[in-house]
């Protein structure tokens, strides 16, 4: 995200959320980084201190069927496999700058983007071996995984396209969406592909049988929307704006907005549990927002700081068990914090 001379307002905007952040940061400066405060609907489970420096994580996920969480340790350049069960780190796979990660157990591969590199790496599950490399344009990011045409996409969030590789790891095709990219999501009901354009604060409807944009859908409210996930079971997305640290809720069958609340500032990843029906929404200030649906709209369970740098969460819908990576745990050490649901 990044400032325009051209829109004062927004430069003021986000001065003004950076002086909140660093202050709420400070404030919580000699604070137990993982103390989980009483808002949130969340319970200390376990702490795992995790091998390699204590710099940046980023998206992660979580192989259901081998039990396995995939955790993008993006300045620390290599993509951690941690066993679910163990609870510890298996593997560390080299992955310079990565971003975007997605397991997809039916190939018994793993995709991700290395963005120092410029490349999308398909992995294989079973060995940790790294069998194709393909060009992913300037910044490659988020992930989404098409099973009817076995064709993965790939956020290139400066270069404003869709990369779109085979499941053999190849380029295909890149869509352009006219706009900085973010998130990417596979509705498997509409089969079709939901790419977010925040640059225009429009969500882009890709048809993968042909790899065309077919429809574009205005965010109202938004500024720059980044993070995206898709209900399918109840024909639900929502929206996640990180200019204004607003979550908006899309009805996928009318293509119309619903309903929109307030989370933390800088909001990135968003997490889902379909059988809880929970949702996890993490931001760069630290702030976690949790939410419930309520038949086909969201309830706020609670908000509050979390960690410093709480930007990233997955959930396991068989366990329910929640995970964070922290640059900097207890120690000073980097560190995944494992919750579950008060």
């Amino acid at each position: 995200m990044s400032g325009d001379a051209r829109n004062p307002p927004r430069v003021i905007g986000m001065i003004a959320a950076t002086v909140a952040v660093l202050a709420l940061t400070t404030s919580m400066a000699h604070a137990d980084p993982t103390r989980v405060t009483s808002t949130l609907p969340l319970e200390q489970v376990a702490k795992v201190v995790l091998p390699g420096s204590s710099t940046r994580f980023d998206y992660m996920s979580i192989d259901t069927n081998a039990r396995r969480l995939y955790i993008s340790h993006m300045n620390g350049d290599e993509l951690l496999v941690f066993d679910l069960r163990r609870r510890k780190v298996i593997a560390q796979i080299p992955a310079p700058g990565v971003h975007g990660v997605l397991a997809v157990p039916q190939l018994g591969r793993v995709f991700a983007s290395a963005t120092n590199e410029r490349e999308v790496l398909t992995i294989n599950a079973h060995n940790e071996s790294i069998i194709a490399r393909a060009p992913a344009g300037l910044y490659p990011d988020g992930i989404a995984y098409d099973p009817r045409e076995r064709h993965v996409f790939v956020s290139d969030e400066s270069g404003g396209v869709e990369t779109v590789i085979d499941a053999r790891g190849r380029r295909v095709a890149t869509i352009k969406l006219g706009g900085g990219a973010g998130n990417v999501q596979y509705d498997p009901v509409s089969g079709m592909v939901l790419a977010d354009v925040q640059t225009r604060n429009d969500i882009a409807v890709i048809d993968p049988r042909t790899n065309r944009i077919i429809r574009r859908v205005s965010v109202p409210g938004c500024d720059n929307d980044h993070g995206l996930l898709i209900d399918s079971s109840r024909r639900l997305a929502f929206v996640a704006c990180d200019g204004n640290a607003m979550l908006f809720t899309l009805d996928l069958a009318r293509m119309q907005f619903t309903g929109g609340a307030t989370v933390g500032e800088d909001p990135d990843v968003l997490a889902f549990d379909s059988t809880l029906h929970r949702l996890y929404v993490s931001a760069e200030s630290g702030e976690v927002a949790v939410f419930a649906e309520r038949g086909r709209r969201l309830e706020k369970l609670g908000q509050a700081f979390l960690a410093a740098n709480a930007h990233t969460v997955a959930v396991d819908p068989a366990t329910h068990l929640v995970y964070f990576a922290l640059e900097r745990g207890a120690g000073g050490r980097p560190q995944l914090l494992i919750l579950k649901p008060a």
